[in-house]
């Protein structure tokens, strides 16, 4: 028993200390759905530029922030509306002092071929729609489908469709109904229509008819690291305010 256990101290010694490689920063980052094409872009390049890996996980707004509202391990989050970061932020869920609005957007109206529409008032959805149903993200939860329900009320056609809709978890989702051929037309926004080529943007609402869509940005309470805050910050660069623009976002004013 000594002698091997003075055979396995001169390995020891011999050997010398070892040092574990040393691992990369990582950073978690959840974000609303309408921007996975436009993030995927940007986090590749953060990537590269600063060597610290970033996970993404992209869902509806409101699952995201029921998600960190009960523990889930992001260290960033990015939605698509203000109300579920006031949310989060009225919980201590948010770090308030590093909320930022990152860019805004725009609500269309697409389908997969077709000519351009005026929607207005006097837009007769249900001809469009036919024997179909039209696409929209959850409409009492996910933001774009609240934006959604918004403009439609507010342009008077929500009564005529509201038992037509086919609501489906994120914004996403209403843009594969249509790519897909599943549902005749859909609201998403501008950045979701220029993700696919399958979809042709039909019309635009008028700003006037929903809320402005915002998407703040924030560190998750507790997750204040070098990596979280590095990432934050590169969101709001000059190449990633380009990657957004190129998306289909518009780029708010400093």
């Amino acid at each position: 028993m000594f002698k091997r256990l003075l055979c396995v101290l001169i390995v020891a010694v011999m050997m010398g200390p070892q040092v574990a490689p040393a691992q990369a920063e990582q950073v978690t980052v959840f974000a609303a759905a309408s921007m996975k094409t436009a993030l995927e872009k940007i986090i590749d390049d953060f990537e590269k530029a600063s060597g610290i890996d970033v996970t993404l996980s992209v869902a509806g707004s409101s699952v995201l922030a029921r998600q960190i509202e009960y523990g889930a391990p992001a260290d960033v989050f990015i939605s698509a509306n203000s109300d579920w970061m006031d949310h989060l932020e009225n919980a201590g869920r948010i770090s308030g002092e590093s909320r930022v609005d990152l860019v805004g957007n725009t609500l269309v109206l697409i389908g997969r071929e077709g000519g351009q529409v005026e929607v207005s008032e006097n837009l007769n959805l249900l001809q469009l729609l036919g024997s179909g149903r039209l696409a929209m993200a959850l409409v009492e939860a996910v933001p774009a489908g609240i934006y959604g329900k918004a403009a439609l009320t507010s342009l008077g056609l929500w009564d005529d469709v509201q038992t037509k809709v086919a609501q489906v978890d994120n914004v996403r989702a209403a843009l594969a109904l249509v790519a897909q051929g599943a549902a005749p037309i859909g609201i998403v926004y501008a950045s979701d229509a220029h993700a696919d080529p399958r979809v042709v943007v039909l019309g635009q609402f008028p700003k006037m008819s929903h809320p402005p869509i915002h998407y703040p940005a924030a560190v998750v309470t507790g997750r204040m690291t070098n990596g979280a805050l590095s990432f934050l910050n590169y969101l709001q660069s000059q190449p990633a305010r380009a990657i957004f623009g190129a998306q289909g976002f518009q780029v708010l004013e400093d």
